[in-house]
């Protein structure tokens, strides 16, 4: 039964989440909740299967237990994992894929985390021959490169950090067995079904780890209880629970944490947009750091190149280390 359960999260691991350095826990969780959203985001124009992003999303949080999160780029984290994901399953995508996507999922043409009053998005140019495409909305050969180089380097320093494993058992197979095997609901199946599905996939964004603090079965058993609920479907009076060897305590607190989602991604949705100045999109590691000085708190970026968007926000490693090359061989030159 090894292959239905999880490793989850010590006391340790989630308490040195909440002290990484001086970063809020509030700007932690919107970095959590914008990073998450922009790996469903992806897996959607990349065609994956939801039980891919949703495996890609557990990596990405186990990642982000024993690694702080503004040690790379938000985005770069988001491609990494989602890479390392769909190369083990069935519907692997290139790196060249994964640069298209990004590229557009961090442009101002997309429509990703823009304000809901806001103008419709700028439309991409009209589509050029390969030879003269434009670079608004294709990444350039140089910034491929540079994310292809960031890609690799952060899949292998993600499999290093949790020990090359990457198993990751999902709740939504075992969700949709408990529903077939219950006959008390007294309503379409189809239709609780759907809003299981919605409670887990929403479950994946919850700052509380859920999906690292409890095994399989109990957040499907709490998906139906909060899918069942919402469709007006009658329950027995029995701990039906029991036989799915779930704990009333531990579904009463899945329970909570699935429902209390909506407004606290409601939340969540209004500090990325003052964190972004209200221009909407993905958030940058430079949006963290000026929202940190605002508040007055200096943070260290940790390792990795700072850029994020199609060029990022600044010199990415290599092209320091360039740059000082040429800076050492012309004093060479001088010296001469």
């Amino acid at each position: 039964m090894s292959h239905m359960t999880n490793p989850l999260a010590t006391p340790d691991q989630l308490f040195q989440r909440r002290s990484y350095g001086a970063l809020p826990i509030e700007l932690q969780d919107a970095i959590f909740f914008a990073t998450q959203c922009l790996t469903q985001a992806a897996g959607i124009l990349l065609e994956l299967p939801q039980s891919v992003t949703a495996q890609a999303n557990v990596l990405l949080a186990r990642y982000w237990l024993v690694e702080p999160p503004m040690s790379h780029e938000f985005s770069d984290v988001s491609a990494a994992t989602l890479y390392l994901v769909a190369k083990l399953s069935p519907t692997p995508r290139s790196p060249r894929d994964l640069s298209n996507t990004y590229f557009y999922l961090l442009s101002p043409h997309t429509s990703f985390f823009r304000p809901p009053n806001s103008p419709p998005p700028p439309p991409p140019p009209p589509t050029a021959p390969p030879a003269s495409a434009s670079p608004s909305h294709l990444p350039t050969e140089s910034t491929y490169l540079r994310f292809h180089t960031r890609l690799l380097h952060l899949e292998a320093h993600i499999l290093h950090a949790l020990s090359f494993n990457t198993h990751a058992a999902l709740p939504h197979p075992l969700a949709i067995t408990y529903l077939q095997a219950l006959d008390f609901l007294h309503v379409r199946k189809e239709t609780v079904a759907r809003t299981t599905i919605q409670y887990l996939n929403a479950a994946l964004l919850s700052p509380q780890m859920l999906y690292l603090t409890h095994q399989p079965n109990a957040l499907a058993v709490a998906a139906v209880y909060n899918a069942a609920r919402d469709v007006g479907a009658k329950m027995p009076e029995c701990e039906w629970w029991e036989v799915f060897d779930v704990e009333r305590e531990e579904l009463g607190f899945l329970v909570v944490g699935m429902r209390s989602l909506v407004g606290w991604g409601a939340q969540m949705r209004r500090e990325l947009d003052e964190m972004t100045g209200g221009k909407g999109g993905m958030v940058r590691r430079r949006d963290v750091e000026a929202e940190l000085g605002r508040r007055g708190i200096r943070v260290g970026n940790g390792e990795g190149d700072g850029g994020g968007g199609p060029e990022g926000s600044g010199l990415d490693a290599e092209e320091e280390m360039a740059r000082r090359m040429d800076e050492k061989m012309a004093e060479v030159e001088m010296a001469s």
